[in-house]
């Protein structure tokens, strides 16, 4: 089979990617996966719950096959239930890949066509929005400051490589600061082409 095409969400913690990616999932064409949505709504009983809750009250990330695993078994069943349709829809992937090592995975399954990087150098201004959405959403992997600063950490060491993986004429850096609307409206410049270029035909 064809590979999945995608766009990819990229950037430190508390850039907004969530809030792009919600937005985004409105724009016939294209759907969300945010990893970090799927691992939450995991029974914290199960196995794989109990896992993930172990690294994110570290602000560790959850290991690489698990993540990809979880990913893709989500793909297969949002096509069975009709939300996704291969071929026709772009992914905005926010939260995967994460690491190098998730990149080499999915290069076979999954055509990168472009990848939003939001950008901010004030992580004061990162850590304070982290924990005013960890108040507002019920998320204790965000409550406490040093956990959140130690995503910065792994961020740093562990995901931002990833950018390195890709050429970079696909990277399109976009400030996160400002408004939802206003930080939407740039990124929807660069979205929309990749649109029409893939003949991307939502009523079709």
């Amino acid at each position: 089979m064809s590979p999945y095409k995608a766009i990819l969400l990229f950037g430190a913690p508390g850039t907004g990617k969530g809030t792009q990616g919600a937005l985004l999932a409105q724009v016939p064409g294209l759907h969300h996966v945010a990893t970090g949505d799927l691992f939450r709504a995991l029974d914290k009983q199960s196995d794989l719950g109990k896992e993930f809750t172990n690294y994110s009250s570290r602000g560790e990330l959850v290991p690489d096959r698990l993540t990809v695993e979880l990913f893709l078994q989500s793909l297969v069943q949002r096509a069975l239930e009709g939300k996704f349709q291969r071929g026709r829809d772009i992914l905005v992937l926010d939260g995967i890949p994460r690491t190098v090592e998730q990149a080499v995975a999915l290069d076979p399954l999954v055509q990168v066509l472009g990848i939003i990087h939001l950008t901010c150098a004030d992580q004061e201004a990162m850590v304070h929005r982290m924990r005013q959405r960890a108040l507002k959403q019920g998320r204790p992997d965000d409550a406490d400051e040093s956990v959140i600063r130690r995503r910065f950490e792994v961020y740093r060491l562990e995901s931002q490589p990833v950018l390195h993986h890709y050429p970079t004429n696909r990277i399109h850096d976009v400030s996160a600061l400002g408004s939802p609307a206003g930080v939407l409206a740039k990124i929807m410049e660069i979205v929309a082409p990749i649109l029409d270029s893939n003949s991307v035909n939502p009523l079709a």
